[in-house]
């Protein structure tokens, strides 16, 4: 799988890539030229809403997954009107991405 993780914060990231990655899953970079099969947006990225949409007209058909602070709900019903079809609490998305991959969660 082909995972576009959209995520600012450098520890995080290399966080959240090395276990998607042990998982066997593609990591792509915010500049590539594939097309994944999943984008997870991090909700405290720069501009992370306005990206939603912008990566949901250039990925049509693609699933979104936005992941922030659990204790920011409104970030989270932000980010569902933006166009992302599923949200986690940022200490969730890691599992739940491992799940779609067929991996059991840590």
């Amino acid at each position: 799988m082909k995972i576009l993780l959209w995520c600012d914060d450098l520890m995080s990231r290399t966080r959240i890539e090395s276990a998607w990655k042990a998982a066997g899953a593609q990591v792509l970079r915010k500049n590539t030229t594939e097309t994944p099969d999943l984008v997870v947006m991090d909700l405290t990225a720069r501009d992370a809403l306005a990206e939603i949409g912008r990566l949901q007209g250039a990925y049509p058909g693609v699933a979104i997954l936005a992941f922030g602070p659990h204790v920011d709900g409104d970030a989270f019903k932000q980010a569902r009107a933006a166009g992302a079809g599923e949200i986690v609490a940022r200490g969730a998305v890691i599992d739940r991405v491992l799940g779609k991959l067929g991996r059991p969660a840590g």
